[in-house]
C-alpha cells in the first residue's frame, strides 16, 4: 500500500484524468499492468458472460473530488464494464462513499454504499439503470477507473474528451481565487 501510494500520480486538479497524461512510479505502473492483464480480463468476461477479448480499455485516475462531483449518473453506452479501484488508506467521512442506487433520482435510495478504502474494488456491467453517485466530498479521493469499451472509436472519443476536460479543469484551477481544495 505504501509503495503504491508513494508512486500514485501527483494530481492537483479535479476530474478523471487519462492515465496517458500522468507520471507515476513503478509500483503504481505494476498495478496498472495487473489491471490490464489477460487473466483479469478473462475473469471479468466469465463473471459477466461477455466476450471482452478484443475490447479496448480506458483507464482514468482521479486524485481529488469537488463538492459537485459524484452526482447521480449511469456510465455511457459505449462502456461495457466499469472497474473502480479505490486507493485511500482511511476514510472517516460520510461524503464520497459510492452508492449503488435504486433509481436515477434519489441519492438516499440505495442498495449498497461502498467506502472508498484502499483495495476496495467494484466491477459492474454498464446498463441503462446502473445508477450510482456519492454525497459531496472535497479533497483527496484516489480512484482508478478502468472501462472495457465497445470499440476503438469509443476509446478515441473518451480519451479525447478526458484529455480536453483535464486541461480545462487544470486551467480553471490556476485562476486566482479558484482553489477549491483545503488540505
Amino acid at each position: 500500500m505504501d509503495e503504491i501510494l508513494q508512486d500514485f500520480p501527483k494530481i492537483d486538479s479535479p476530474g478523471s484524468l487519462p492515465l496517458s497524461g500522468l507520471q507515476s512510479g513503478p509500483s503504481f505502473s505494476r498495478l496498472i499492468a495487473e489491471l490490464e492483464s489477460p487473466s483479469l480480463r478473462q475473469v471479468i468476461a466469465q463473471r459477466f458472460a461477455m466476450d471482452l477479448e478484443n475490447r479496448p480499455t480506458l483507464i482514468t485516475v482521479r486524485g481529488r473530488t469537488r463538492d459537485k462531483d459524484g452526482q447521480i449518473h449511469t456510465d455511457t453506452k459505449s462502456k461495457l464494464v466499469t472497474l473502480l479501484l479505490y486507493l485511500n488508506p482511511k476514510w472517516e467521512t460520510a461524503g464520497g462513499r459510492l452508492r449503488l442506487l435504486k433509481n436515477g433520482r434519489n441519492l438516499e435510495d440505495y442498495v449498497e454504499e461502498i467506502t472508498p478504502l484502499f483495495g476496495t474494488c467494484l466491477i459492474f456491467r454498464v446498463t441503462e439503470n446502473c445508477w450510482h453517485g456519492h454525497r459531496p466530498f472535497v479533497g483527496i479521493r484516489r480512484t482508478i477507473q478502468m472501462n472495457y469499451l465497445v470499440d476503438d472509436a469509443a476509446l478515441r472519443h473518451h480519451s479525447s474528451r478526458h484529455r480536453f476536460s483535464a486541461k480545462w479543469k487544470a486551467f480553471l484551477q490556476r485562476l486566482p481565487g479558484n482553489n477549491v481544495y483545503q488540505d
